[in-house]
Formats: structure tokens, sequence, C-alpha cells
């Protein structure tokens, strides 16, 4: 059992969701203020995606980061700052010929797909450890071993921390090979992510599995999707771990009822307390995790 918890807030992600919820926020000022509000319920931590302020897609525009970092650290409001590393990674092999990318294609470098970090420099960025079949489409999430161990090189260098984001056992098994070369710091940080069609079911019993494969000094939060959000949470919590919820990884509340950040985070503290523990304040987290800024 984790009696002081860590709660993340993933505000908007890169999915299809802005027509299915007015909630989640495509601004960046709005995407700011989700931050913000999701702290101000509770979350230690924001993990921000940006989107195209016409489109509402997912977007890695710096610019757009930049805005959203800077009105965060303007506001009085602290919360740590996890910023998504994962953009730039999308493969979909075209119709006529598989060999060739198709629409939907956004493969880019490491550097490139840290180019909003090295800006920004928030304490954290996403390191998503591995290649996954993304969806029932054609869709493939890449990262491939040099493309991770370059960006943790990078994210070293810069000192910001990698959150390894984790789908299945074999990114376990890259990260643990990552953290034995020396390329993340200590104590490194897993984020356990199940449910996302085609990686880890979102069950108790993966999520053991998962979490008793991760390094003994690790950090771990864990998430699920959709309605298993704050079951999930609850078992993370039960385990040891850490939890991350909001509007990237579920829309709802309650059956039918559409959720805000800020209430998502104010279920889970509500939960947290009612197993007997608490979310941690900003700058414990960064004490725990041993960020930047950390009193440590």
């Amino acid at each position: 059992m984790n009696y002081e918890v860590v709660v993340t807030c993933a505000v908007t992600g890169a999915g299809d969701t802005t027509g299915r919820s007015p909630h989640v926020p495509v601004t960046p000022k709005e995407i700011a203020d989700a931050a913000i509000e999701a702290a101000k319920a509770g979350a230690a931590i924001a993990h921000i995606h940006v989107r195209d302020p016409e489109t509402g897609k997912g977007s890695r525009d710096p610019k757009l980061f930049k805005e959203v970092v800077d009105r965060v650290r303007d506001s009085d409001t602290d919360v740590v700052i996890n910023l998504t590393a994962g953009m730039g990674g999308d493969w979909v092999p075209s119709a006529e010929d598989p060999a060739l990318p198709g629409p939907g294609t956004d493969m880019i470098g490491p550097e490139e797909r840290l180019a909003h970090i090295k800006e920004c420099l928030p304490e954290i960025c996403s390191l998503d450890c591995g290649t996954l079949n993304f969806g029932d489409g054609d869709e493939i999430y890449i990262s491939t071993p040099p493309t991770l161990r370059k960006m943790a090189e990078l994210t070293l260098e810069w000192g910001v921390k990698p959150e390894l984001e984790v789908f299945e056992l074999g990114h376990i098994r890259f990260a643990r090979q990552m953290i034995a070369e020396g390329l993340i710091a200590d104590p490194p940080s897993f984020q356990i992510c199940l449910g996302i069609p085609w990686g880890a079911d979102q069950s108790v019993d993966t999520m053991k599995v998962m979490k008793d494969h991760l390094p003994l000094d690790a950090s771990w939060a864990s998430f699920g999707i959709s309605r298993m959000q704050m079951p999930m949470a609850a078992a993370a919590v039960a385990m040891g771990g850490n939890i991350r919820v909001g509007l990237e990884d579920n829309i709802y509340l309650d059956r039918g009822v559409l959720a805000t950040n800020g209430q998502l985070v104010s279920r889970a503290v509500e939960i947290i307390e009612r197993m007997g523990g608490r979310a941690v304040s900003p700058q414990e987290a960064r004490n725990r995790l041993n960020l930047r800024g950390s009193d440590n």
C-alpha cells in the first residue's frame, strides 16, 4: 500500500477526443488552465500534450509547448510539468506500397522528437520504451533501441527525468537495459500503461506482473483507460504505486457523465483518502522522484 501518492493528471493527450467532449482542452491557454485546474484539485504532476488550435489534432510544435509551459509557470499554482516526448513515431504503411509511408505517418529522429523538451526544459518528459501496434488500424508506434538510447542520453544531459512509459513486458526489459547502461538517472521512474490497444490489458494481474519486473529501486505509477481508470488507480495505490488520471485516458466521471480534469483528480484523491492515504504536493513529488528543484 502506498500512503503518500503522487497523482499525475494527463490533461489532453493527442487522441481524437475533442469531438466527444467539450471539456478536452485544445488551445495553449485551455491546456495550461487544465493543468492549473488539475493541480488545484490535488495533482502533483501535469502530463501535457499540445494540439493544433485550428484542427484540435495532436501537435509537436515547440511554440505551442512553450506557450503552455510559460502560462503554467507564470501562474500562482505550483505543479510539476511533464511533457510528452511521444510524438513523431507514427508509421502508417501506404495502401499502394506498404514499404512506403501512407497518410497519417509522422516519423522523425530523436533530436527532433525532443526539440520542445530542449526548449522548455520541463522536470519530466515521457519516454515510450518500445514499438507497439496502436489500435485496430495500420498505425504502428515506432521507438527503436537507437532512438531511445539517444533520447535517454539527451534527457540525462539536460537534467530532465524520463518517465519510462511501458506498454508491455518487452518495454520493461529494454528500459532496464538502458538503466544498466547508465542512461537513466536514479531512481528510475516508470509509468505502467494499461488498456491501450494492443498493449498490455488493464487488469490487477497484469499490473502486478509488470510491477514485479521493475527494478527494486524504481518509482512507478500506473493507469487504465476509459471505465477502468479509477479501478486501476485504486489497484496501483494498493500495490504501492502512484497513479495517473485525466482526459487523455478517459473522458467520463460516471456512466454518461462527461468529466473535467479537475473532477477526475478530485475523484482519484477521494479514492486515495478513503484507502487511508493522501496525495502529495508538487514539492514532495519532486523530492520523492529526485527531480530538478528537489530539496534532496
